[in-house]
């Protein structure tokens, strides 16, 4: 599966942003699909994820509440809507897809596919 992210930029603290993930390849829309970042000097750590079919969602808890993970299968594109945001959120957001739900358990060395990062930056 490749992973195609795009919509970062910019923001003030409490603004909004929204990032896209478009999927393509096959079985494409049969993996969840999900949201990682990393800070500077930070390791990637799980932000959302989605199944496949788009009934289930999971969130770090530093993000529930904020952002929102949805998925339009026939598009095999999912994004993730971040309100609220807040410097911290400040990194570089990786799309991910797998067979297996992600979560914050997940390894990160044992993800099937990862698309190109892009940049958050939330100012103060």
């Amino acid at each position: 599966v490749q992973l195609q992210a795009s919509g970062g930029g910019m923001v003030q603290a409490g603004g909004s942003l929204r990032l896209s993930c478009a999927a393509s390849g096959r079985d494409a829309s049969s993996y969840a699909m999900g949201w990682f970042r990393q800070a500077p000097g930070k390791e990637r750590e799980f932000v959302a994820s989605i199944s496949w079919l788009g009934g289930g969602v999971k969130y770090a808890d530093s993000v529930k509440d904020r952002f929102t993970i949805s998925r339009i299968r026939a598009k095999n594109t999912v994004y993730l809507h971040m309100n609220s945001l807040k410097p911290e959120d400040t990194a570089v957001y990786y799309c991910a897809a797998d067979r297996n739900m992600m979560d914050t358990t997940t390894k990160v060395t044992d993800i099937a596919s990862w698309g190109q990062g892009t940049l958050v930056t939330v100012s103060s």
